[in-house]
């Protein structure tokens, strides 16, 4: 179910409390690594990391009145869900980041195309997060966005 929750604030203060703590953290080591330019927002529910219309206008391909997405965290039943559309469109980064991930956690990585599932709170890997939050700026992002859109 997706929250109705306005702010990051708010979304968080929703959560079970075994979840608070946890997204806390992942929501703080996400904004104190992502490059300039990336704005915090609501949006499908969860609290994302967009590019703002004020730096990329055209928007999202799909719903053009929708910022560029590129990372959103969301708690669902059973999970924490980190969604990175970086790691969905890079191969390259995809590979780093399963090669880096078991030197943080000892379990299995639970990942699909772009999304990341944390069952266990106390096996987030925070420092690997803040690293990956790090890994595109704006521009790459956006020169990614166009390149793959135009295919």
């Amino acid at each position: 179910m997706k929250s109705t929750a306005k702010t990051p604030e708010d979304y968080i203060k929703e959560l079970p409390e075994d979840r608070k703590e946890p997204f806390r953290k992942l929501r703080e080591v996400i904004l104190q690594n992502l490059p300039e330019g990336f704005t915090e927002v609501m949006n499908y529910g969860m609290i994302g990391y967009v590019i703002p219309h004020s730096i990329y206008p055209k928007g999202y391909r799909a719903d053009p009145k929708l910022p560029l997405g590129f990372i959103n965290i969301g708690s669902e039943k059973s999970f924490i869900s980190f969604h990175h559309m970086g790691i969905y469109a890079s191969r390259e980064l995809t590979e780093w980041f399963t090669l880096e991930y078991p030197k943080y956690v000892k379990s299995k990585l639970d990942m699909g195309k772009g999304c990341i599932h944390f069952k266990k709170m106390d096996q987030i890997p925070y420092t690997l997060i803040g690293e990956l939050a790090t890994k595109i700026t704006t521009q790459q992002w956006i020169d990614i966005y166009e390149r793959l859109i135009k295919r």
